[in-house]
């Protein structure tokens, strides 16, 4: 762990207290797993990390602001989804390659983080501006990325003119975003992971070159 971490009233907290807090967030990352967002109590968490309530409130605010915590640090793994398109070609093989690398990197991620990203949206979809803010700084990254990838293309004559980059890259990552997050429905509708990717990644290479990838 980097940096100092503070306590809820401002004092450093030391290498144990470091530890203890720690601690409480990978117990409530898994209670998350199996507990709906707002059953999750205090006290619960504390007990399943082997301290007190009156130690959460040390380094919590509340159970929402552990989540906070939670979130803040997923978004910025989320962050390095951009890696998989810039710079990446779009052309031939390495143009199929680079669509199959988001889409996998895309449901990798959404399967690591389904938990807390749940209660992300959940929290944006009630207009908390503090989840919208982290929702967005997941896919706006990607979302810049296929934006230049398009207009790079779109400056060789390989895009169609009228093809807004902006609008299909937001497009396409939202497409990204809404699959990841119902990958256990499509489970459930008999499709499996085989046979999502390469669908995913066809539509992807659709979507920012206007052919179909090479075999």
């Amino acid at each position: 762990m980097t940096g100092q971490v503070r306590t809820v009233d401002g004092r450093v907290a030391g290498r144990r207290g470091q530890a203890t807090r720690q601690k409480l967030l990978e117990c409530l990352g898994e209670m998350l797993d199996t507990s709906p967002y707002r059953d999750v109590k205090v006290i619960d968490v504390a007990r399943r990390a082997g301290t007190s309530p009156a130690t959460f409130y040390q380094y919590f605010p509340d159970v929402e602001g552990a989540v906070l915590e939670l979130a803040d640090s997923m978004a910025k793994e989320g962050t390095g989804l951009t890696e998989l398109v810039a710079g990446r070609s779009w052309t031939g093989k390495a143009g199929r390659q680079t669509a199959e690398d988001l889409v996998e990197g895309f449901l990798s991620f959404w399967r690591r983080n389904d938990a807390i990203l749940r209660v992300v949206d959940l929290g944006a979809a009630e207009g908390d501006k503090r989840f919208t803010r982290l929702r967005t700084k997941i896919l706006n990254s990607v979302t810049g990325s296929l934006t230049e990838s398009i207009k790079e293309l779109q400056s060789k004559g390989r895009v169609d003119k009228d093809v807004s980059p902006a609008a299909m890259a937001g497009a396409l990552v939202t497409m990204l975003a809404g699959v990841a997050s119902h990958q256990k429905a499509f489970q459930s509708w008999g499709v499996r992971q085989s046979e999502l990717r390469p669908n995913l990644a066809l539509l992807v290479h659709l979507g920012v070159t206007g052919r179909k990838p090479p075999r």
